[in-house]
């Protein structure tokens, strides 16, 4: 009886090894001062890119406004797979490169401290370390979300651009594309997985995928199909400024499922090999 009660305590459920993992992780987020510098780039890459209000036109004669309107610093007007200039693109997809990037440093730092050896010879379990992992990456992720806003928001008001839009549309989108970092996080958890002997080639993987080279190039061939959706990155373009609750809803399925495949996926490569 006294062992079976000793293995209970030695044994916490999931969601306390959980729970302890991400008050550890958190703890060290919010005294990285990493955190911090990538929430001020996102405010200032957004307010950078909205001040660039022209370009010039093919023939080189005149130039073209780059923004009509303030908000599309956060989205397209509708999904556009195929990206036909620089305003399709440079909205707040540009967020998850940067968190991509934290993500690569945060967990190199596991491995290069030593953290990560003390960890698994104690008590934690891969998948929980996994979890934790994306989980803290997706809440970064949603902050710069919200510096970027903020400071596209600032630019567009000294800029004099126009703010009208549908409201319930840009809420949807802000929406959409913040529940969408949790599977890039997980993505980006997995590839430092594969790569956690490698920090510079984890560091160029998660900012590769991060641009969505890849669903472009599809698109590219497929066009605008909306079943590039069941890609990550497809499904943040999704998030545009005619989205709705249906698109938060494809955004929330496509992101959890996502990241359960990384999740799963990432355990799986921790529990077959070396992971010091």
């Amino acid at each position: 009886m006294a062992g079976s009660r000793e293995l209970q305590f030695e044994s916490p459920s999931f969601f306390k090894r959980l729970k302890g993992m991400l008050g550890v992780d958190f703890y060290r987020l919010f005294h990285t001062p990493m955190f911090y510098i990538f929430l001020l780039i996102s405010a200032l890459i957004s307010a950078m890119v909205l001040s660039m209000t022209s370009i010039p036109s093919p023939d080189g004669t005149i130039t073209e406004p780059l923004y009509t309107n303030a908000w599309q610093i956060i989205a397209a007007q509708t999904p556009l797979y195929v990206v036909n200039n620089i305003a399709d693109y440079a909205n707040m997809n540009m967020v998850f490169i940067f968190g991509g990037i934290m993500v690569s440093i945060f967990i190199g730092h596991d491995y290069k401290s030593g953290y990560v050896k003390q960890l698994f010879t104690t008590h934690a379990k891969k998948q929980d370390y996994m979890m934790s992992k994306a989980i803290v990456g997706a809440f970064s992720m949603a902050c710069m979300c919200i510096t970027y806003l903020i400071g596209g928001a600032a630019a567009g008001l000294l800029v004099g651009m126009s703010f009208e839009v549908k409201v319930g549309s840009l809420i949807c989108a802000i929406l959409g594309k913040m529940i969408m970092s949790l599977g890039w996080a997980s993505l980006y958890t997995f590839l430092n997985i594969i790569f956690r002997r490698y920090f510079g080639i984890s560091i160029a993987s998660s900012f590769f995928f991060g641009t969505g080279i890849l669903i472009i190039g599809a698109a590219a061939i497929l066009g605008n199909n909306s079943f590039l959706n069941i890609f990550l990155y497809g499904s943040s373009v999704y998030a545009c400024l005619s989205s709705n609750i249906v698109t938060v809803l494809v955004c929330l399925v496509v992101s959890v499922v996502w990241a359960i495949i990384y999740t799963v996926l990432g355990t799986r490569i921790l529990s077959k090999s070396d992971v010091y």
